[in-house]
């Protein structure tokens, strides 16, 4: 494994990134900002604003970026023009409270999640903690209506297809899973899990190039954590308004796993965490790993 370059970006939070056809990875940060980072790395470019928070990223069939973004919902960004389109901020008549990661089908179906139906953003720690688990993994079709497939995930975070599309996976945050659902085969229609006790908090997961799930590990198991999810729901809410410098704070650390559609463990790159950290998400493409975090002002990729 080789040592892993820090790639600076004009805004903090480069949380997901995206590799797009010529080579170039997009990400976006918490002021809204949409980057192009060229495929040397030598140059980044503002593209587009979101006037929100943008989180996942994708690149749909007509090669515009799909975005979630946690404050506006699923919306498309021409890279060209900079310009923004509100897909839908809502499933059903509510709107979404934490649009976070999105995976798109062949056939343009577009599969997306929605952390929690009680936090935003700005406050991910208390639904972690209090492990409210009404997260849900929601499908958008051609009419354009999203509809729940799975709901009463803990903190449903990204979002994955496999090669084949016989199944869909999302990252359960809270619970350090990932869950499948199967969309052909003869488990068509039911749940199981790709993988169940990871060694700390998935965030975004991404099929790579090399047809293997890419999961990001953003903070590895923290017992203290896992006893208060486990805690009378009184004690759970009293931590969250604790004051910040007190509450549990994710390690420094910088690592992200690869799963084959067995659920066996490919690749698991583990580095110091030191001038990088947090890694909420992911992209292999053509035997580099790109990475984005939600609190650093940078990407980050190494060669496999």
């Amino acid at each position: 494994m080789s040592d892993l370059t820090v790639i600076p970006v004009p805004g903090s939070g480069a949380e997901d990134v995206v590799v797009a056809a010529d080579g170039s990875v997009y990400t976006g940060t918490e002021d809204g900002s949409i980057f192009r980072v060229s495929q040397d790395a030598g140059r980044v470019d503002r593209v587009a604003h979101t006037g929100g928070r943008p989180l996942g990223i994708e690149i749909d069939l007509d090669g515009r970026l799909l975005v979630c973004d946690a404050h506006r919902g699923v919306l498309r960004v021409d890279v060209r023009t900079g310009g923004v389109e509100a897909v839908t901020d809502r499933i059903g008549r509510a709107p979404m409270m934490f649009c976070n990661n999105a995976a798109i089908a062949s056939d343009g179906t577009v599969w997306f999640s929605d952390s929690s139906l009680k936090f935003g953003i700005e406050q991910w720690k208390d639904d972690f903690v209090q492990d409210t688990r009404t997260g849900r993994l929601a499908r958008m079709g051609e009419d354009g209506v999203p509809e729940v497939v799975i709901d009463g995930l803990a903190f449903a975070n990204g979002v994955a297809l496999a090669a084949d599309e016989s199944y869909v996976a999302v990252a359960e945050t809270g619970a350090r899973t990932v869950v499948r659902w199967w969309l052909t085969g003869p488990k068509a229609g039911t749940r199981d899990f790709l993988v169940t006790d990871l060694p700390g908090y998935p965030d975004n997961i991404a099929r790579g190039s090399d047809g293997l799930v890419w999961v990001s590990i953003a903070s590895p198991r923290d017992p203290v954590v896992e006893r208060l999810q486990r805690s009378p729901g009184r004690v759970r809410r009293a931590v969250t308004r604790i004051p910040e410098r007190l509450q549990p704070k994710p390690k420094r650390t910088v690592r992200a796993q690869a799963y084959d559609d067995a659920g066996t463990l490919v690749h698991d790159l583990d580095l110091p965490g030191t001038d990088y950290h947090m890694v909420t998400g992911v992209r292999e493409h053509d035997g580099r790993v790109w990475l984005g975090s939600l609190h650093e002002p940078a990407v980050a990729v190494v060669d496999l």
